[in-house]
């Protein structure tokens, strides 16, 4: 059986409010930030059954 959730409208504003201050930091803190932030979604995104490999951004030349 499986089990559908939505999300209401204040855990979609708590979602995006987590997202802009996620961005703040790495506005602040730079690479490193980037570099946790970006290592916490990959591992968030595989819990919930999502493939990251094929995720990665091509390199800008």
């Amino acid at each position: 059986m499986e089990v559908t959730e939505q999300m209401n409208e204040n855990e979609q504003k708590k979602v995006a409010i987590d997202k802009y201050m996620n961005l703040l930091r790495i506005e602040r803190y730079g690479k490193e930030e980037f570099n946790f932030q970006k290592r916490a979604a990959k591992v968030e995104l595989q819990i919930l059954g999502i493939p990251t490999e094929e995720l990665e951004a091509e390199p800008n030349e």
